[in-house]
């Protein structure tokens, strides 16, 4: 007679495992989709492992994978999860305690996820809680079976039951999140007209037949560097924007009541502190919205502050230095339009900050919905936090575009882009194997919170190459040479190209 207790094969044993992770995922997202996106655990997690990640493997994944970041983070997890899945399962052949402690320890993790976010209430603790209870139950469940020695028909047909219903409550889940969703709110908004438009943009503006960027980027290239996992759905129905902290009057706006103000358009270049020397991250467009100066002068602004604290609809924080916040020479805007339409959702729909002259991480909070007026000492955003600076003005950079591959040998046309806010692009010069700089033709001048582009035609004879290009802005600042990171408060150095004349 055989003595030995029963055991799970190892495939059914890491399927248990899977099908349970699978199952547990599958209905936190259900009922995420109905108390808040970032409450499914999945997700919660995600947005914490962005939130704790060093800065040096934040720039890293950012310069490896762009915008396809958080795609490659969640791919990740996925992988790990399913891993660990399988090594609890295979843990559990003789008995159900590993895996069990498994599904257990994950239920936890997100529900800690959860609890921290700043985003989420406490009804969002629902999402991880149902989570748990589902994993353990069906990994009870699945695991009794096979081991209890069901026909092998009935066993199949348990484990595709809760596989079908683990994807059923995640297809639902995104279902229900979506069907609140900010797409057909942001359909309805219609035309925003300016009162006050932007200067036109004249022929001359870019040189884009020579391989320069168009002057005005268009909605679906324009750069995207955030830290939302999810993108926020914000309804206009739902969304205000409340001002507050040290200021004479508090003041809750309505889309409505920004929606039926005067509206004024603006062409700004915006450009993210990551953006290393010779980087994407810079792009331009037409915002259109109301000016923060009148928003926060109407709320009156006690002496002494120095800093606008604004919040996310999904927590993320950003601050700004009031003055330029209130100067209206600075042009700072909350803004509602780009290029001609509604701010793209992952743009920042309904409304976003649009500050010239700041890096995006201290004036370019998307999906805003609060306006803290205070001092430094008194609250520390996210990236303050994570040791960035706290004034961040753009510097004058400038940037090779063209040529990309080899070309004929004899005169070579080399083209880009340079940007110098607030003051503008006085010149620009090109030097070709450490030769004298030769100055180059600048495209017509829009406004100075706006890029300007330049093309130079130079000698190039048969063989390699090298360039380099530096700016020299309005005030008489030439760029530097010297090679800086983006951390603290952005790159710095002349851009460097080679290549190959035939």
């Amino acid at each position: 007679m055989r003595t030995d207790s029963p055991r799970l094969s190892a495939p059914v044993a890491a399927l248990t495992g899977v099908v349970s992770l699978v199952a547990a995922l599958g209905a936190g997202h259900l009922v995420a989709g109905f108390v808040g996106a970032g409450a499914s655990p999945f997700v919660a997690v995600g947005d914490a492992a962005i939130d704790l990640a060093p800065v040096w493997l934040k720039d890293f994944a950012v310069a490896a994978f762009g915008t396809a970041d958080k795609a490659v983070l969640l791919a990740g997890m996925a992988v790990v999860a399913l891993a660990l899945a399988v090594a609890a399962g295979l843990a559990s052949r003789r008995r159900a305690a590993p895996g069990l402690v498994f599904v257990a320890v994950v239920g936890a993790l997100g529900g800690v996820a959860v609890v921290t976010r700043p985003d989420l209430g406490q009804v969002a603790l629902l999402a991880p809680v149902v989570s748990l209870v589902a994993g353990l139950a069906v990994f009870a469940w699945l695991h009794r079976t096979a081991l209890a020695g069901w026909p092998e028909s009935a066993a199949r047909r348990n484990f595709l039951l809760a596989t079908l219903g683990a994807g059923a409550a995640g297809i639902a889940g995104q279902l229900a999140g979506t069907s609140r969703d900010a797409a057909g709110s942001r359909a309805a908004v219609g035309p925003l007209v300016p009162a006050r438009t932007a200067p036109p943009v004249p022929a001359g503006a870019d040189f884009a037949k020579f391989g320069t960027p168009a002057f005005l980027t268009a909605n679906a290239d324009f750069y995207r560097v955030d830290t939302a996992l999810v993108v926020p759905q914000v309804r206009t129905e739902d969304w205000s924007l409340r001002i507050h902290g040290m200021v004479e009057r508090e003041v809750t706006h309505s889309w409505a009541d920004i929606r039926d103000r005067p509206l004024v358009e603006r062409i700004v270049t915006l450009c993210c502190v990551s953006n290393p020397v010779g980087g994407p991250y810079i792009s331009t467009a037409r915002f259109v919205g109301v000016d923060l100066a009148d928003l926060l002068g109407e709320a009156g602004v006690r002496p002494g502050a120095e800093q606008v604290f604004s919040t996310s609809a999904d927590g993320w924080t950003a601050g700004t230095p009031v003055s330029a916040m209130t100067d209206p020479g600075v042009g700072a805007m909350l803004a509602i339009g780009m290029n001609g339409e509604p701010l793209p959702i992952e743009h920042g729909f309904p409304a976003r900050l649009v500050v010239p002259g700041l890096y995006g991480y201290v004036s370019a909070t998307k999906w805003v919905t609060d306006l803290e007026v205070t001092t430094w000492d008194a609250r520390a955003p996210y990236w303050l936090q994570r040791g960035w600076a706290e004034q961040a003005p753009v510097k004058t950079e400038s940037r090779i575009d063209a040529p990309h591959d080899a070309v004929p040998a004899g005169r070579v046309r080399i083209a880009g882009i340079a940007w110098a806010q607030h003051t503008g692009i006085d010149r620009v010069e090109v030097s070709v194997d450490d030769g004298p700089w030769v100055p180059a033709e600048l495209s017509a001048e829009v406004t100075v919170d706006a890029w300007r582009m330049w093309w130079v035609d130079v000698a190039a004879p048969r063989g390699s190459h090298l360039v380099r290009v530096r700016a020299t802005d309005r005030r008489g600042y030439t760029q530097t040479d010297q090679l800086a990171d983006v951390v603290p408060d952005g790159a710095t150095g002349w851009h460097t190209i080679s290549f190959t004349a035939r």
